[in-house]
Parts: C-alpha cells; structure tokens; sequence
C-alpha cells in the first residue's frame, strides 16, 4: 500500500495505526511523529513561514483565497513518481490544505487512479470516525478499531470526572487578530473537559467575531490556541489583546486563567492526539482536580 498524505491529522492516523512505512509522501505541513520529517513533501504554501503580523495573515489569506481559491500547489511530477494508491485530503477547510476538487482532478490523471479518502471532521465524534476510515481505506481496520476504542476511554476517563465539577465559563479563541471564536470540534472538546464555550458554535467553521463579543461574555478561563502556530508564536501575538480595551477587567485575566496552547498540535489538528487536547483543556480549566498544564504545551498568559 502507497500513501499519500496532504494533511497532518491524516499523516498521525496513519501512525497511530502503525502504517509509517506506507507513507511515501506527506504535506509542506506535515511534522508529527518526528519520523515523518524524512518523507517527501508533495505540497508547497506560498506564504512564507508565519512571522508575518496576524493580522497581515489573515489580510493575505483572504485576498489568496479570493483571487486563486487555493493557498497550496501541489508538486505534480513528485505524485506522478510516487504512484500512491490511496491519496488522504479534506474539503472541510481551503486555508488548512490543497482543494479538494485539485486533488480529485490530479488523482484521475494518476495510474490507477489512485482513491481519494475525503477527511471532513465537522464534530468530535467525527474524529474518530476518521481514524476508522483511514483504517478501512489502507486495510487496516483492526488497528484504528484498538486505536479509537484507546481513544474513547480517554475521552470518557475525563468526561467522568469533569461532570462532578463546576462548569467553566470559557472562551476558545483560534486567531487573536482577528479573534476567532472556535467551532467545529472545538466547543466538544471544551465540554468534554468541563466546559462551556460561550461563543464557539459546534459543526460551524471557526469564524471572525468583534473583541466586544468577548469582552461582553466575561470568559472564566481564556484559551488561546491559534490555527498552525506554537505557544511561542501566539504569546508574540499577547500585547495585541493585552491593548484592547477591557482586557484587564475579564475574569479569566483577574484570575490568571489565561493559557496558550499549542494549537498547530493539538486543537486545530484532528487526529490521535485530540484526547491530548481534552486532557489538556481540562488542566486549564480545572487544574484544581487536573492538574496544571505545563510547559511547552500550554503557558499561562494572565
């Protein structure tokens, strides 16, 4: 079986269920586990690196997006050589990954053609699924059984004990410039973990909102985990949101529950490693009976 990946989540599946050596080619993205970094990398961005301003990003995206409809290229020649058999992509978001439709288009150009598995997590439970069909696509259906069961009973463990404790009042922001109050999966795993996001819409792409919403729902615990960057990069973005007006009013700032996640890793991605970002929402908001977070995954910012 050949392999391709375009996405992170798909590339961490494949590991979790044991396949890394299908892979014969991965996305510009792709960086977890570690051994994927030697793989060929099939796609390229044409934005260089993220250290250009947020709010530049942003700007960027949206003109890209307008005038091309894709943000990626795929490298062509390199997937002609490869011959994968199945090619792993997504159309649930055109900023996260190469378009659909150019994928479907290429594939039938291949030798075989290759088949197209479709990644489209809008929920939780989707998620898992994902894992399933990953594992039906590359025949390896035992393993993603073991691996979601794995996950569930994580999930579950903290599920149990979260539904004896408060639920917090939370805001989860995936962009600070603009803010971007979270959606798809993201309000499911802050009720997992004790939670109520209080701008976040469930099955929704993640979408735009004015600092005044956040300002007027008063957050108990602010969750920084900006889309495709670390904690080091969204703690360069903090003076923007420490300048806004109210800031220093909100009750997650006067109770220092304020934290920055790794977001590339953990809550934009929708692989295994989400009931990581359940255990580890549930440190930040009830670290009283969880535990606190710690360094390099989330930093308390406030």
């Amino acid at each position: 079986m050949r392999v391709v990946s375009l996405l992170p989540a798909a590339t961490e599946i494949v590991a979790a269920l044991g396949r890394l050596d299908d892979l014969v080619g991965v996305s510009h993205e792709c960086d977890f586990p570690p051994a994927v970094q030697a793989k060929p990398r099939v796609t390229r961005c044409a934005i260089h690196g993220n250290r250009l301003p947020s709010a530049e990003i942003d700007r960027w995206v949206r003109t890209e997006l307008h005038g091309t409809g894709t943000l990626y290229t795929m490298d062509e020649a390199l997937l002609r050589a490869l011959a994968p058999d199945v090619i792993l992509t997504q159309r649930l978001c055109d900023v996260c990954a190469v378009g659909y439709g150019s994928v479907v288009a290429l594939a039938a150009t291949l030798p075989g053609p290759p088949r197209v598995v479709n990644l489209e997590p809008m929920r939780l439970g989707d998620v898992f699924q994902d894992v399933l069909n990953v594992g039906a696509a590359i025949d390896a259906t035992d393993a993603a059984a073991r691996v979601v069961g794995e996950l569930h009973a994580r999930v579950n463990a903290v599920k149990r004990r979260a539904a004896a404790l408060p639920r917090r009042r939370a805001i989860l922001l995936e962009w600070i410039d603009p803010p971007f109050r979270t959606g798809h999966w993201g309000p499911d795993v802050v009720a997992a973990a004790g939670g109520a996001d209080l701008l976040g819409i469930a099955g929704t792409a993640a979408a735009a909102v004015p600092w005044e919403a956040v300002r007027a729902a008063r957050p108990d615990v602010l969750v920084l985990a900006c889309c495709g960057f670390d904690v080091a990069r969204t703690i360069d973005d903090l003076p923007l949101l420490r300048q806004a007006p109210g800031w220093t009013d909100l009750p997650a700032v006067a109770h220092g529950a304020v934290w920055v996640l790794d977001g590339c890793a953990y809550v934009s991605r929708p692989g295994p490693r989400i009931a990581d970002t359940v255990e580890l929402l549930a440190r930040c908001l009830h670290p009283e009976a969880f535990g606190t977070p710690a360094a390099p995954d989330a930093v308390r910012a406030a």
